[in-house]
């Protein structure tokens, strides 16, 4: 999360394990940048892959955050709807349907009303 300056947008729950744990919280950042630089994907890539286990994990609050991280790093939302769907034959109709409303929640919000 380091590689976004503006705190004011990360969960209120992270933020106050931030404040109370600071070098937990440094050393967890420093092991997704460390993750992220080991290998040749790009940003957007790696946005979609880790939305992509969120989605097989179930994490409904990982979806979201993955879905706006994904939006930043260039994903449209077709591509975003079809990293969804994708899933179908690994997670199932359900799961599918579940991680595909949980990304439009995000990109339903971020459309605004009407679109």
């Amino acid at each position: 999360m380091s590689n976004d300056n503006d705190h004011s947008k990360l969960p209120g729950r992270y933020r106050r394990f931030m404040g109370e744990f600071p070098h937990i919280a440094a050393a967890y950042d420093s092991l997704g940048e460390a993750a992220r630089g080991a290998g040749p994907l790009d940003a957007k890539t790696i946005t979609l892959v880790k939305l992509g286990m969120a989605m097989g994990m179930r994490h409904e609050g990982a979806v979201h955050s993955h879905t706006r991280k994904a939006l930043e790093a260039g994903a449209t939302p077709a591509e975003i709807r079809h990293a969804a769907v994708v899933g179908v034959t690994t997670m199932g109709f359900p799961g599918m349907m579940a991680a595909l409303s949980w990304v439009d929640d995000i990109l339903n919000k971020r459309a605004g009303p009407g679109q």
